[in-house]
């Protein structure tokens, strides 16, 4: 298996020493030969090493740097004397590749690992001093000369440069392996879910979408035992004019806080001046419910918002037996469950107001804001119109999406089998993952990780070796987690890739 990361170790920088060697004096005459077998570049401590690996062996590398001057500086003077403007420039060198695995595979593997680390790092442009032998291999990854050539005999150089947009016009880039998505979201569509897309596209006064929508709202009505208005836009939407309700109540409330989408819920309270108390625990770590009984008693609060599945550490909050301790002392239940429709049952009987989304666990596109409810909400000319869900009812009235609309209707046909399907994935994964540092049970969409002790450089590692865990958010970055969801419609083979890269990648670790 080729796999790819960057080299951290004195065992890989020796490695890398000795094919710098092979590739820069022996194969290409570039620096005079001596008896070590290995060549430490003179730029080592400032460079960035990607390597490729087959298994756990080192069979490829290449490096970058960004601190001045470039080595190409000093061949032809400032490089940007021959540019055009970039932001944020870095110089690539030591491409090599031992013979045996010269192959397309470990090209677009080093290709595209660079790409995601350039990415990653803000960079705008690189560039080479590029050998006239692989002048083919440097275009396919999209570089172009921009100065003359330099050096002489054997060792002749072409100052080169590729971008963002080159890079993503390349052969590498078109040629590239497909990567396996473990996102919460957005969700890669099916044939089936995509071919909305490509229909002609519907008013959404027309009879045809009016009919669509009644359809989506059965299917809604019976998946969640409750009426829903269809706004377009993201969960965060939703949650605003599920908060707008609780503006007109005059009422105080309780907001619970144990994730980071409680605590946005919180500050969307905020920004609507809402009056409220919050209870908080620590992220992960379920509510007292005695706490939350003591509290409503007191007769204080005339509602309650919380999030049911808190996506940030990947557990459940326990809407029933909360929606139960609401329901017996009058107070109103309100929550987010964006995360969590479409990813398990459970019953909306004991909620005022809740929320879900197109995206996520139903596996559509995402773009369509759903509010459930459980009363009639009459129009209240003092909220902003966009978000007054009196005025939805039955109606569409602003613009929404057909295409989206009918995949969102094709998406919630797969239930209730889905649920199924995503409890199946769901116990797969905490098996197999049964010995990993996990900070909570998960529910059926995503097990959260600490990025600790071997795992520590394993999301990076893994983005370069293209599985994309989840655990760019700046919440998961703060606290060192990682995420692994299971919604994605080819969850089961990319999973057992997955695992292979795992086992590979710890018998790597344990060398």
């Amino acid at each position: 298996m080729y796999w790819c990361k960057v080299a951290r170790t004195q065992s890989e920088f020796n490695e890398i020493a000795k094919l710098n060697y092979e590739t820069f004096v022996e194969e290409i005459p570039q620096h005079e030969p001596d008896s070590s077998g290995t060549r430490v570049d003179p730029f080592h401590e400032q460079n960035t090493y990607l390597i490729v690996l087959a298994d756990t062996a080192i069979v490829g590398m290449i490096a970058l740097r960004d601190e001045r001057p470039f080595s190409l500086d000093k061949k032809i003077g400032k490089v940007e004397n021959f540019l055009p403007h970039f932001e944020k420039i870095c110089e690539i060198r030591l491409m090599a590749v031992r013979k045996p695995h010269r192959n397309g595979r470990v090209f677009f593997l080093l290709a595209r690992a660079l790409s995601d680390y350039c990415y990653e790092q803000g960079y705008d442009a690189a560039v080479i001093s590029g050998t006239t032998r692989q002048l083919r291999l440097y275009g396919q990854i999209g570089f172009q000369a921009f100065a003359e050539p330099v050096g002489e005999g054997e060792a002749v150089f072409i100052p080169m440069v590729t971008t963002r947009r080159q890079y993503a016009e390349s052969v590498a880039a078109r040629l590239q392996t497909k990567r396996k998505l473990f996102h919460p979201g957005p969700v890669q569509l099916t044939k089936e879910l995509a071919a909305p897309f490509q229909d002609f596209p519907l008013s959404h006064r027309s009879s045809a979408f009016e009919a669509l929508c009644g359809e989506v709202r059965n299917r809604l009505h019976l998946l969640a035992e409750a009426e829903p208005h269809l706004l377009a836009g993201s969960g965060t939407l939703a949650n605003e004019a599920m908060i707008a309700q609780l503006k007109k109540e005059q009422t105080k409330g309780l907001i619970l806080v144990n994730g980071e989408f409680g605590k946005r819920l919180k500050e969307q309270a905020a920004r609507w001046q809402l009056s409220f108390d919050m209870l908080e625990e620590s992220w992960g770590h379920a509510f007292s419910l005695d706490q939350i009984k003591g509290k409503l008693a007191g007769g204080e609060y005339g509602w309650l918002l919380m999030v049911h599945g808190e996506t940030s550490v990947g557990m459940l909050n326990d809407l029933g037996a909360i929606g139960e301790l609401c329901a017996d002392v009058g107070v109103k239940l309100c929550v987010d469950a964006v995360s969590t429709f479409g990813a398990l049952p459970f019953s909306l009987k004991n909620t005022w107001l809740a929320t879900a989304v197109s995206g996520k666990a139903v596996g559509t596109v995402s773009g369509l804001a759903i509010v459930f409810s459980h009363h009639t909400i009459e129009p209240d000319p003092l909220l902003p119109a966009y978000l007054d869900i009196g005025l939805y009812g039955n109606k569409v009235p602003f613009t929404l999406s057909y295409p989206l609309l009918k995949s969102f209707k094709e998406a919630l046909g797969a239930y209730p089998k889905r649920y199924s399907l995503l409890k199946e994935r769901f116990e797969m994964m905490k098996m197999a993952t049964a010995t990993w540092p996990a900070l909570a049970d998960g529910y059926p969409m995503l097990l959260t990780f600490k990025a600790e002790k071997d795992f520590k450089q394993f999301p990076l590692d893994a983005h370069l070796s293209g599985f994309e865990l989840h655990a760019k958010s700046g919440y998961l970055k703060e606290r060192n987690l990682f995420q692994i969801s299971c919604i994605q419609p080819s969850f089961e083979a990319d999973w057992e890739s997955l695992m292979k890269f795992h086992k590979v990648y710890t018998e790597y670790h344990q060398l």
